[in-house]
């Protein structure tokens, strides 16, 4: 953490504004220290320069586990193509030129798949996640001089209400515990005059009769490590049974739906070793997480129209995007 973030801060309890206790300084980073809301009543640590306003183990570890183990795997920057930069100006819309030193709200961040495409624009990116994933953002980016990481709850973010002009959450809100409290939550800190956009597994038949949603009820509920070796095992022998019936004409691509692997033969330009390594995050990323709620585009569009959301775009982007923007006072 750099000292000229600490003004976009706010005590998630008080709402109060925040002071430093710098413990350890490297490089004029605040590596350990603590911040303190202004009645002294909350504390909050700074650890490997990352401030962390929830407990060190919750409802994301999985997530926390997944990341740190597939840190660099869907980075465009590690892939070389730009499956990444294409699936965010794609739902997003933005004018890149516009956001040139602003302040961007990336909400659940991961290992920094989105926020490396944010950081090409300059943009300033505060980019918060619920589990350990901030750790691994901050291997790949934590030197990048616009990025503020956050170990933060979507319920109880540390800003001020009405602070980002531009918000983003992209493949995490059917993840948590209520997804219409965790939508309204993240619009309260749009400024007005601000865009957001968010995305959200479909719900739709063809979700319905995915084969993650008759394993869940077990798998959701497995130790981590366990579950994380039995994909590793179980993945490189889907794959070749999702690939053989992908080569049967006509009916093949419809019957590989039905083997629980995600395959993305066909639809990325990935060599082999990557197609195996998308394939072990995915399939376990289909099956870890406590929660899993896709929606429906009437649902999401009534919770956008709720929030006084004008120019509101609803369409099928890989996943399902809601955009808007917050008219201005």
């Amino acid at each position: 953490m750099k000292k000229n973030y600490l003004n976009i801060l706010r005590c998630p309890r008080t709402k109060s504004k925040l002071s430093l206790e710098i413990l350890e300084e490297v490089d004029g980073r605040i590596k350990e220290g603590n911040l303190v809301s202004e009645n002294k009543s909350s504390t909050y640590p700074i650890t490997n320069f990352i401030p962390r306003f929830v407990p060190s183990s919750n409802y994301a570890d999985n997530f926390g586990l997944q990341w740190n183990e597939f840190s660099r795997t869907q980075l465009d920057s590690f892939t070389k193509k730009t499956i990444t930069f294409d699936r965010f100006w794609k739902a997003t819309g933005w004018d890149s030129k516009r956001m040139e030193g602003q302040h961007v709200l990336d909400v659940g961040c991961g290992s920094g798949r989105f926020a490396e495409i944010c950081l090409k624009t300059k943009a300033i990116v505060v980019a918060i996640d619920f589990s350990s994933a901030v750790d691994a953002a901050y291997n790949n980016f934590g030197k990048n001089e616009n990025l503020f990481l956050i170990q933060a709850d979507i319920y109880d973010l540390p800003f001020a209400e009405n602070t980002f002009p531009y918000i983003y959450s992209l493949g995490v809100l059917q993840h948590t515990p209520d997804v219409k409290k965790s939508f309204d939550s993240i619009v309260k800190f749009l400024r007005p005059g601000g865009f957001i956009c968010v995305d959200y597994y479909w719900k739709r038949f063809i979700s319905v009769i995915h084969p993650k949603y008759a394993l869940r009820p077990i798998t959701k509920h497995m130790n981590k490590d366990k579950l994380f070796s039995i994909v590793k095992k179980s993945v490189p022998g889907l794959l070749k049974v999702s690939n053989l019936l992908i080569s049967i004409p006509i009916f093949g691509k419809f019957l590989s739906r039905f083997i629980p692997v995600a395959n993305y033969k066909g639809t990325y330009d990935l060599n082999a070793a990557e197609l195996l390594e998308w394939s072990l995050l995915d399939t376990h990323d289909w099956f870890s997480p406590a929660y899993d709620n896709p929606q429906t585009k009437s649902t999401v569009e009534n919770w956008c129209k709720e929030n006084d959301l004008v120019d509101i775009e609803i369409f099928h982007g890989g996943h399902l995007v809601a955009r808007g923007k917050k008219p201005n006072s």
